[in-house]
């Protein structure tokens, strides 16, 4: 069953990690390839920033940086091909090596925020031991599965969220004004009121991440 993950990760090493740290309001993205080398150390990335010059003499002292190449600039837009340095860290490499797809890379605060299309659950975590291994610091944001054996749309549900959630509209605990309280699905479900209340949180959660996120980009702090 294949899932979609989506990841922050951060290393002082990682692609471009120096220049963002040195450029305040830069902001990078990857241009999605439809294939990749699982060997490949040279990548597309749209730049947006104001300066050029400054850009380019930041790139220069980038010591994840071997080359790079301007190949269209449109205002304070540009689009680089860049060769990185063998220091650099890469996940992208894992990642092909695991059949699996960066379908989204954007740089986040001192790292990179990754969308991954993953084959299943051990690919992400042959990722996350490869992270671990290299001392990259990974964090799981989202992670649901596509499809259920089915072909039903899971929306990331674990069963127990799926239950929880439906047992909890079923009585009315979503209506306004309630029919039932808290403690009364957690009796239904034979839980503690706490250990509900987390469940439906987080069930609901992965909704909004499958469903209304994945069609409107935000950006939070």
């Amino acid at each position: 069953m294949s899932i979609t993950a989506k990841v922050h990760i951060e290393h002082e090493r990682l692609a471009l990690v120096p220049t963002l740290n040195s450029l305040e309001n830069i902001q990078i993205r990857v241009i999605t390839q439809g294939t990749t080398d699982p060997g490949s150390t040279t990548f597309p990335f749209f730049i947006e920033y104001h300066d050029r010059d400054e850009l380019e003499t930041t790139l220069d002292m980038d010591a994840t940086v071997a080359s790079y190449e301007l190949v269209d600039e449109t205002g304070e837009t540009s689009i680089y091909y860049i060769e990185h340095t063998p220091e650099t860290q890469l996940i992208s490499t894992v990642v092909t090596q695991v059949n699996g797809f960066l379908i989204h890379t954007e740089t986040k605060g001192n790292g990179w925020l990754v969308r991954l299309l993953l084959p299943d659950r051990s690919a992400l975590n042959a990722i996350w031991e490869y992270s671990t291994e290299n001392n990259i610091t990974l964090d799981i944001i989202e992670i649901y599965s596509n499809e259920d054996a089915g072909g039903e749309s899971s929306f990331g549900l674990t069963d127990e969220q799926r239950e929880a959630l439906q047992i909890a509209f079923r009585e009315g605990y979503f209506n306004e004004p309630r029919d039932v309280s808290l403690s009364d699905v957690a009796d239904e479900l034979d839980l503690s009121s706490t250990a509900v209340s987390g469940r439906l949180r987080r069930g609901m959660r992965n909704l909004v991440a499958a469903t209304i996120a994945e069609h409107t980009q935000t950006h939070s702090d």
